[in-house]
């Protein structure tokens, strides 16, 4: 007996010990950031001030988090609380992690949103009383407590927006698509003809619905690719009409309830920016969702295509780990983090099991087959109603996960308020003499403009350092609306005095390729000749340069007007980006820092 205990215990020693040095010798390492938010954020998006708004829905009873005194929500409509004292957003501090509660007064349930130029973000739909609001949060310093969200009164939604998205244009026009039973899009700032039909979405939906929360990605070409389901076209917004059909993707259902994740592909100047390539992995099996099913095994397929080639048609690959309600991070070096979600079931409240907590790299430029590889695993299961979004310090900061109708707590998959990064490879200790830190790059650009960065390296430069320009998207749902990573056309580096780089660089060719608004930039030391990526972190740009009030205020008067705009906006006219720059007041230009 006492021989069984001892091999009992040998053994159980030696599969911990295993699974240490296995969770040891895997890429990327985990960090707690705080140990509790207060809220489960549904939608997260990183600011220009280097914060990061987190938004749950309002009809969820208590948070953990109260209000400032006297300034409860009342709502007799309310199911849960008439007289609402607790938050259901907050601004976190990148700093010095502190939290601080915001007020939020309609119900943002399954929302969207999506960063105006000039750093403003512009919230859009959800439920019940949101269900056609308009909502902005105009950004400060961390310092700062004025800051908070305003519930636009004259203007709102032509259609009701539940489980919509949202997409900068590249006038800084931003266009909403889709939502429960609006198969249609319209505009922001509003436009009088208000909602425009757009059938395509019908004709992907099931009986599960299925074309929820669709993938829309603007092309360097100027439309817009936009998958529901398991189909997809190019549409052309400012016509209404659908340029092409792309190929079926094989693999069963891949938006909401089913959803797997999307993201583009990094553009570069490689082809004058006229490529662009879409990626779509994961996805629950049809049924899982009607079936109400947890045990449901995920899709691990992932198709990819070029979607501005002439015959496009899906390449397939399969993950190292069947995926649902993961999350697709563009990274600072064009890879991309696969992260989040479940092995089986679907999306909805206490539908899934089985947590994916091993992270997956996705590598582009590798051939097929090689293209993935497994990162160190987490062990914070992130379930439904959880997001990922690249810091500026290019670490990808977690939140959320409440697979459940209210905060619950004493459960399998609790609600989770901890909020985790993950830092990739490109972070380690060991690449410190590599990595890249930038002195000197401008605030503001214009479209095409020649501008130079100077930065720092300890060891000596061999190869090209990219030089690339990130948006900050607006994540929820298992979709970042919004992102965007452009490599620049840049220079080889020129030795500097005391150490230093200079690189030449030249910015997006126009709005099509980087639409306007705030940027990270990322300086990127390839290394080749060892294959070891490093990158610099914290830059901050903002590409066009357009005023708040232009958005607020200028309503189009009609389609043609709309055409005619944009058509003047696409011509990479240097004047009219100088006209903008020069119409700025002091407040404007005042663009905090990355």
């Amino acid at each position: 007996m006492r021989t069984s205990n001892f091999l009992f215990l040998f053994f159980s020693l030696l599969i911990h010990f295993i699974t240490i040095a296995t969770r040891a010798d895997l890429p990327g390492t985990w960090e707690l950031l705080v140990a509790d938010a207060g809220i489960a954020s549904m939608h997260t998006a990183v600011t220009h001030f280097n914060t990061v708004v987190l938004l749950d829905r309002t009809d969820i009873g208590p948070s953990r988090k109260k209000l400032p005194p006297h300034h409860c929500r009342n709502d007799p409509n309310d199911p849960i609380l008439k007289n609402d004292c607790y938050a259901h957003s907050v601004l976190l501090d990148l700093k010095t992690y502190t939290i601080r509660p915001l007020m939020i007064l309609t119900d943002t349930w399954c929302s969207s949103g999506q960063f105006l130029p000039d750093g403003t973000l512009l919230h859009t739909g959800g439920d019940l009383d949101g269900f056609r609001k308009f909502r902005k949060f105009t950004p400060c310093e961390s310092s700062s407590s004025i800051c908070d969200w305003e519930e636009l009164q004259d203007v709102q939604l032509s259609q009701g927006r539940w489980y919509s998205t949202n997409q900068i244009l590249p006038n800084g026009e931003v266009i909403i698509v889709g939502g429960r039973a609006a198969s249609s899009v319209e505009f922001f700032p509003p436009r009088k003809e208000g909602a425009i039909e757009f059938p395509f979405l019908n004709q992907a939906a099931d009986r599960q619905y299925d074309n929820l929360y669709p993938y829309v990605h603007l092309l360097p070409n100027g439309h817009l690719f936009i998958f529901a389901n398991n189909k997809a076209v190019m549409y052309d917004y400012t016509s209404n009409k659908v340029l092409k059909d792309y190929p079926t993707l094989d693999g069963g259902p891949r938006n909401y309830p089913s959803a797997g994740s999307s993201a583009m592909l990094a553009l570069t100047d490689d082809n004058g920016y006229s490529s662009a390539t879409i990626i779509i992995c994961g996805g629950a099996q049809f049924g899982a969702y009607l079936q109400r099913s947890t045990d449901t095994p995920a899709h691990g397929s992932c198709g990819r295509i070029e979607a501005t080639a002439e015959n496009p048609d899906w390449e397939m690959e399969d993950m190292p780990f069947a995926r649902i309600m993961g999350d697709m991070v563009m990274l600072p070096t064009g890879d991309i983090l696969i992260i989040n979600g479940a092995q089986a079931g679907t999306q909805g409240f206490e539908m899934a099991s089985n947590p994916c907590l091993n992270p997956v790299l996705y590598r582009p430029n590798e051939p097929s087959g090689l293209r993935f590889m497994t990162l160190n695993p987490g062990t914070i299961p992130r379930m439904y109603h959880s997001t990922a979004n690249l810091l500026p310090d290019c670490r990808i900061m977690i939140a959320g996960s409440n697979p459940h109708f209210f905060y619950k707590f004493a459960a399998e998959f609790p609600t989770e308020l901890r909020i985790e990064a993950f830092s990739p490879e490109y972070l380690s200790p060991d690449r410190q003499n590599l990595r890249p830190v930038l002195v000197g790059s401008p605030e503001k650009l214009k479209y095409g403009e020649d501008f130079t960065v100077i930065l720092t390296v300890e060891l000596p430069v061999v190869g090209i350092i990219e030089v690339n320009l990130a948006s900050a998207p607006f994540a929820t749902h298992s979709f970042s609306q919004g992102q965007r990573l452009v490599k620049l056309k840049v220079t080889s580096a020129i030795p500097d005095v005391a150490g230093k780089y200079r690189i030449g660089c030249t910015a997006p060719p126009d709005g099509k390729v980087a639409p306007p608004g705030h940027y990270m930039v990322f300086a990127v030391n390839q290394a080749s000749s060892n294959l070891v990526q490093t990158a610099s972190c914290g830059g901050e740009v903002l590409l066009g340069c357009w005023k708040l009030k232009d958005l607020f205020n200028v309503e189009r008067s009609s389609q043609e007007d709309h055409q005619e705009d944009e058509s003047d906006d696409n011509s990479n006219d240097v004047n009219e980006s100088d006209s903008n720059l020069d119409n700025m007041d002091e407040s404007d230009s005042d663009v905090g820092g990355w």
